[in-house]
């Protein structure tokens, strides 16, 4: 169990070591969450919630606990807990950007421009105010474009506002016209200046990005998971440049359209990623929409890559990212960010089975209970689809693959048949009988 070097974490030793092939039978966890995950944990088999002090085996916290706690806790080899200890590398604004540069040219001198080409799918982005000149020069060269304003630290489109004219940030460096709200935000953090996708794909006139969920439980060596659902997140207002501090327009975020005058709590704004896909199949064809989910498949594994040699890799440690990607018109994929602790929070019934099946799947993989033997490539939802390099389907002749060819174990969108998967895989928790 996890103890604190400063006397916290008082309580009883429960825990009892399990033999080789032995199940484990009880497993204390805390929770600093009130959403789904605390219903999933209430009800795992054997899994019991401590509170206050008392000692844990698992701990999913939210990142203000881990700021706090981790450096004064002493964790056994069993413990885990739900975030790396500086996993802000890969998911605040602006070190993501600067880590994927840093990345992309450690591409371009070692192996060359068409290789760093391919960590291209992030837009123009600048930090600010560190980075103000070196902005103003990049956006003269292109007047007229439009540029999106993030803060580096926030959430649910907090903060964020679009502009065409210098003038707008220099009134916002003056606090001349933003609210109370945004000048108290740019007095404890830095902002990002990002070229705003002006070409989103649209669906009945609407703009949407992807929800996408990837399971770390290892930078060194590198091994991930991606989740098989996810969804869609459309804007409730019809896409238009015309319009731009309309932010029904331009921020998907549920948090923000379900404030909208003519949200329907009922429809949502949401389409289950296999829904998409099949949409998408339908209009472009099979082959085009492999090609784009191939391509989405390399901005998870380069940008996990890109934070590899900087995350503190710790065998305690997991994380569930919540990706978010935009679609052009030309079905080009873009990262606008990745998030350490997406929302758990549903918007709907569905969305509220479907997470609670995404963090059934994650508890299974951390595996607290030892019913894995660590070779698996598929464990429910997620398929393994890096393992201190590339896996590959079950279904693919090695032999026959081409140099460029990356066939990754990777079913995005597609059908997720986790029960029965899980029926054939897992042992029964203690206690109970297979069915």
């Amino acid at each position: 169990m996890s103890k604190s070097k400063t006397g916290g974490y008082k309580g009883p030793y429960a825990y009892q070591k399990k033999k080789d092939g032995e199940l484990r039978s009880t497993v204390r966890y805390k929770c600093g969450l009130t959403n789904t995950i605390q219903d999933v944990l209430r009800q795992r088999p054997g899994w019991v919630e401590v509170k206050d002090d008392a000692e844990w085996d698992f701990n999913w916290c939210d990142v203000g606990w881990l700021r706090e706690n981790y450096d004064h806790s002493y964790m056994e080899e069993h413990v885990r807990i739900c975030h790396f200890r500086n996993h802000y590398e890969l998911t605040r604004k602006n070190l993501m950007v600067k880590n994927l540069k840093r990345y992309r040219k450690f591409l371009e001198r070692e192996s060359g421009r068409l290789e760093a080409a391919k960590c291209d799918f992030f837009p123009r982005t600048f930090e600010l105010p560190s980075e103000y000149h070196l902005f103003v020069e990049e956006f003269k060269r292109s007047p007229g474009n439009t540029w999106i304003m993030k803060p580096v630290a926030r959430s649910q489109g907090k903060g964020i506002f679009l502009f065409r004219k210098l003038k707008d940030i220099m009134d916002w460096k003056k606090d001349g016209t933003r609210s109370e709200e945004q000048r108290d935000e740019t007095q404890v953090e830095s902002y990002v200046s990002q070229r705003y996708i002006e070409n989103p794909y649209l669906i009945s006139g609407r703009k949407f990005d992807l929800r996408v969920y990837i399971l770390v439980t290892s930078y060194i060596p590198l091994k991930a998971w991606l989740y098989r659902d996810g969804f869609a997140r459309f804007s409730s207002t019809r896409f238009s440049l015309s319009s731009i501090d309309d932010q029904y327009v331009h921020l998907t975020n549920v948090a923000v359209q379900k404030t909208a005058p003519d949200y329907d709590p009922e429809k949502g704004c949401k389409w289950e990623i296999q829904k998409l896909r099949r949409y998408l199949t339908a209009k472009h064809g099979s082959e085009t929409v492999e090609s784009l989910f191939k391509e989405i498949d390399n901005i998870f594994v380069r940008s996990l890559q890109s934070v590899q040699k900087v995350i503190i890799n710790d065998k305690h440690c997991f994380e569930l990212y919540g990706y978010d990607i935009l679609l052009d018109q030309d079905l080009k994929p873009w990262l606008i960010e990745v998030n350490a602790s997406p929302s758990l929070t549903a918007s709907s019934q569905e969305d509220y089975e479907m997470k609670c099946r995404l963090l059934d799947d994650t508890l299974h993989i951390v595996d607290m209970e030892g019913r894995l033997t660590g070779r698996e490539k598929r464990v429910g939802g997620f398929d393994l689809m890096w393992n201190d390099g590339p896996v590959y389907r079950d279904d693919v002749n090695l032999e026959t693959l081409g140099v460029s060819c990356f066939p990754a174990n990777t079913h995005l969108g597609c059908i997720n048949d986790r029960d029965k998967q899980l029926r054939q895989l897992l042992k029964p928790f203690p206690g109970q009988k297979k069915t």
